[in-house]
């Protein structure tokens, strides 16, 4: 890859991959560029983002041995990727998996940032992290950010918003397939946007405020997979719930109010979904509701659960949905309720048979609600 500077600097050949990155899959397009463009900014406080296994924040911490470079992930899945893959990372890399920008490790602001975006991503969440990237930069500092579209004109203008100049790096191809940008903070943002929502809800006769926030399922909505899953339970005093996956929460909050004596366990592998629900069930007055950031569907006290509800993502081939079935065989009690909802049962019905009781499927409104009962 060549990149041409539009002001006439000269041509920046490739850097070598470091060592490191040999353990991970290739970087992306977007995040190649955005590390190739960066590592001819200055800076010595680093805070990037990823669209894939964070590349670009480990180019930089290799490049610049004395930088701290906090690469933040907003999905513990994400993070553990890497974490598994890699091991062991330079001594001043820090990964975080947090709701909004890690504070610098120094205790300042930062002086980079770097954040590569996906064409496809969610539009509202990528201005949500681009403002706080650059709020978290310093006066004078840069903020990089690249873009798998080489046509792009969304990002640039939402750079531009910042009031500051933007320059332009694209990518020096017969077909580029990127386009990079910089920009140099002068001054504070004039309007900083709160992204934040509350949803307000009812089930049965307690009306419900739940907050969200992008990048959390669903934002600015209660899901109408949720509102179906709150219609099919009814739930004894004293039951000890689990939630696989709460998003922003509407099913956990909706039960907890219920009676105060039923119990909410509740997980998210998002940070950010973990931190909307634990304000919502403080707003809300439901200490009846713990929540905990947790990727691999690990729960405390398995065994002793009487309900699991899940509300399983469509994508990755029904891994997701193997391992919140898997997650919920050992959190329930023999003879607990498994009670998932979705578009597409036949995975559910075809799987679930082999090693759960009473299976049964009910239509409503689209989705499917799957019931089964652990066998002792």
């Amino acid at each position: 890859m060549v990149l041409v500077f539009e002001d006439g600097f000269a041509k920046t050949e490739a850097v070598a991959i470091p060592t490191l990155l040999e353990k991970l899959p290739p970087a992306r397009p977007a995040e190649l560029h955005a590390a190739m463009i960066a590592k001819d900014v200055s800076g010595d406080h680093i805070l990037a983002t990823t669209v894939g296994r964070g590349q670009a924040a480990i180019t930089l911490a290799e490049t610049r041995p004395d930088a701290e470079v906090s690469l933040w992930f907003h999905d513990q899945y994400q993070q553990q990727l890497v974490v598994s893959a890699v091991q062991e990372f330079p001594a001043r890399l820090g990964l975080y998996c947090e709701a909004d920008a890690p504070s610098s490790p120094h205790g300042g602001q930062y002086d980079l940032a770097v954040v590569p975006v996906s064409k496809s991503g969610d539009a509202e969440f990528t201005r949500d992290v681009l403002q706080t990237a650059f709020q978290a930069l310093d006066i004078g500092g840069h903020l990089v950010a690249a873009v798998d579209n080489p046509q792009d004109k969304w990002l640039r203008s939402h750079l531009a918003a910042t009031g500051e100049t933007v320059r332009v790096r694209p990518e020096a191809s017969e077909k580029p397939t990127t386009v990079c940008y910089i920009v140099q903070k002068t001054r504070p943002l004039k309007k900083v946007r709160d992204f934040e929502c509350k949803v307000v809800f009812r089930d049965r006769e307690r009306l419900l405020t739940a907050v969200s926030r992008p990048g959390v399922f669903a934002h600015r909505r209660i899901d109408p997979a949720a509102r179906h899953l709150l219609n099919a339970v009814d739930l004894a005093e004293g039951a000890r719930v689990l939630e696989l996956g709460c998003g922003s929460g509407c099913v956990s909050l909706g039960l907890a109010a219920r009676h105060p004596s039923i119990e909410i366990y509740a997980i998210d592998s998002s940070a950010r979904a973990v931190a909307c629900l634990r304000q919502s069930a403080a707003e809300n007055k439901l200490p009846n509701i713990t929540v905990c950031l947790e990727s691999a569907g690990v729960v405390p006290d398995p065994g002793r659960y009487d309900l699991v509800l899940a509300n399983p993502p469509y994508y990755s081939d029904f891994r997701i949905a193997e391992m919140f079935v898997n997650s919920a065989k050992a959190a329930l009690a023999p003879g607990g309720t498994l009670l998932l909802i979705t578009k597409q049962p036949t995975w559910y019905v075809e799987q679930l048979p082999e090693s759960w009781n009473d299976v049964a499927q009910e239509l409503v409104k689209g989705y499917h609600i799957i019931e089964a009962v652990r066998r002792p």
